[in-house]
This record gives C-alpha cells, sequence and structure tokens, in this order.
C-alpha cells in the first residue's frame, strides 16, 4: 500500500499538476442548464411552498383547534 501511495505522490510531483487541475479534467465540461430543467426546479419549488402553507392550515385548522 506504500508503494502505491508513493507511487501517485511521485506522479503528481513529476507532473507538476494541481490538485484541483486533476479534479477538473477528470469532471470534464459542465453541461450547460436547459431551460425546462431550470422551470421544473422553480415549478416544484412553488409547488412545495404552496403545499406547506395549505397543509399548514389545515394541521392548524382541524387538529390543533
Amino acid at each position: 500500500m506504500a508503494k502505491i501511495n508513493s507511487e501517485r505522490i511521485s506522479e503528481g510531483s513529476i507532473s507538476g499538476s494541481k490538485r484541483e487541475d486533476i479534479g477538473e479534467k477528470a469532471l470534464g465540461e459542465f453541461e450547460p442548464w436547459e431551460s425546462w430543467e431550470t422551470q421544473l426546479c422553480l415549478w416544484s419549488i412553488g409547488i412545495g411552498m404552496t403545499a406547506l402553507i395549505v397543509l399548514g392550515t389545515l394541521v392548524n385548522q382541524f387538529l390543533l383547534s
């Protein structure tokens, strides 16, 4: 195990690349957001907040009174 770690360290020091550069190379290019994905997120948040308000009101009226 120590031999493998020393090889990784030596490869990193030889190439001179930083850890951030290696991560960016592994991830590749970022995909742009599609407009329908943005709309889906916004609608989901809106529906969730509306449901929270409606259900909170119903619980307050019928269960807590």
